[in-house]
C-alpha cells in the first residue's frame, strides 16, 4: 500500500528463488492481491549453475502450485562466463523476469530484498567509493522500462521473513552460494558480527541508506529543474546545452546535469565515471574548450552552446 500505483485489481509478478525471503514475499503478496481481487504470478529463475538447480526450481514450483499460486520457471540458457558469474547471473535474472512480465502484461515486479540486503549493498558501495547515489542503496520503487520494480520488504530483517514462512508452514531452500567465500556478500555475512560490534549493523546502515536517498531525491529534483532551463532536446537524438546555468549552479547539480545529458544521449548502461565527468566539467568551465568525447558522445562547442551527440 505504501508503494502505491496499482490497478484496482492488481496483477503482480514476484521473483522467487526458493529461499525464505522470496517465499515469504510471495505468500504475503498473494494474500494482499487476493484481498483486492487481483492475482500473482511467481517467476522462478533457474540459472543452471548447479546440477541440482532444475530439481530445486521444480520443487519450489510444486510448493507454489499446492498453495494456488500460478508460476513459471525461466531458464538462463547458453554459455556462462568464467568470471563475474554473480553479476552476470543477476543481469540475466533481471532480463528474464522483465521479459516475462512484458509478455504477461504485468506492470509490477516484486523482489524480496530486505533490510540485511540493503545493509550489504551500502557497505559494498562504500568500499567501491560510491557517492550519495550509491550509498542510498536500493530504491523501494524503480522504473525499469515497461516494468516497475518494487521492493516492499526493505524495512524488514531476514529473520522476520523466516518467521513468516514458519507461520505459513512453508519450507524453503538454502542457497549454498550465500556462504561461499568466493563472493563478496558471503564474506560480508561472515563478518557481520564484527561489523555490528563497530556500529555497522543492518539497522544503522539502512538508516544511512534512507538519509542518502532523501539527499539523492533533493539532488534529482534540482538537477531536473536545471535541465529544464538549460537543455533543448532534438528529435534526431542530440542535445543543445547552454553551459551558463550549469556553471552558475552548485557544482554537484551542474555535474549531474552534464552526466545526465551524456547518459541520455549515449545510451550506455551506466553514466561516465565521476573522475572523467569532473575533468570534462572543469574543461568546459575553463578557457578555449574545443570539444571532447565521453560516454559514447561527442561534446562540441557551437555558438556559445554545447552540442552533445553520439560519436
Amino acid at each position: 500500500d505504501r508503494l502505491g500505483g496499482f490497478e484496482t485489481r492488481p496483477r503482480v509478478a514476484v521473483g522467487v528463488s526458493g529461499g525464505a525471503d522470496s517465499l515469504g514475499l510471495v505468500l504475503l503478496v498473494q494474500r494482499w492481491a487476493a484481498e483486492r481481487g487481483g492475482d500473482v504470478l511467481a517467476l522462478i529463475v533457474d540459472h543452471g549453475l548447479r546440477a541440482e538447480s532444475a530439481a530445486e526450481a521444480a520443487r519450489v514450483g510444486g510448493w507454489l502450485r499446492a498453495r494456488g499460486v500460478a508460476h513459471a520457471i525461466l531458464r538462463w540458457d547458453g554459455e556462462k562466463p568464467a568470471t563475474g558469474i554473480q553479476e552476470a547471473a543477476r543481469a540475466a535474472r533481471h532480463r528474464l523476469l522483465a521479459e516475462r512480465c512484458r509478455e504477461e502484461g504485468i506492470l509490477h515486479l516484486a523482489l524480496a530484498h530486505h533490510r540485511d540486503d540493503q545493509a550489504e549493498t551500502v557497505i559494498l558501495r562504500f568500499a567501491r567509493g560510491s557517492g550519495i547515489d550509491g550509498l542510498a542503496g536500493m530504491a523501494p520503487v524503480r522504473a525499469a522500462g515497461a516494468v516497475r520494480v518494487i521492493r516492499p520488504l526493505l524495512d524488514l530483517p531476514h529473520e522476520r521473513l523466516v518467521a513468516t514462512c514458519r507461520a505459513f508452514g512453508q519450507e524453503w531452500i538454502e542457497d549454498p552460494s550465500n556462504r561461499n567465500p568466493r563472493f563478496a556478500r558471503a564474506r560480508l555475512r561472515a563478518a557481520g558480527e564484527a561489523l555490528a560490534a563497530e556500529g555497522l549493523d543492518p539497522p544503522r546502515l539502512a538508516d544511512l541508506a534512507r538519509r542518502a536517498a532523501r539527499a539523492r531525491n533533493a539532488l534529482e529534483a534540482g538537477t531536473a529543474a536545471l535541465l529544464a532551463e538549460a537543455v533543448e532536446v532534438h528529435p534526431e537524438g542530440w542535445l543543445r546545452l547552454d553551459p551558463k546555468p550549469l556553471l552558475a549552479a552548485p557544482e554537484e547539480l551542474g555535474l549531474r546535469a552534464l552526466t545526465r545529458c551524456i547518459a541520455a544521449t549515449g545510451g550506455a548502461a551506466y553514466p561516465p565515471k565521476d573522475e572523467a565527468a569532473e575533468r570534462l566539467f572543469a574543461e568546459i568551465a575553463g578557457e578555449g574548450f574545443r570539444g571532447r568525447t565521453l560516454g559514447g558522445c561527442r561534446i562540441l562547442p557551437r555558438k556559445g552552446h554545447l552540442v552533445i551527440a553520439r560519436e
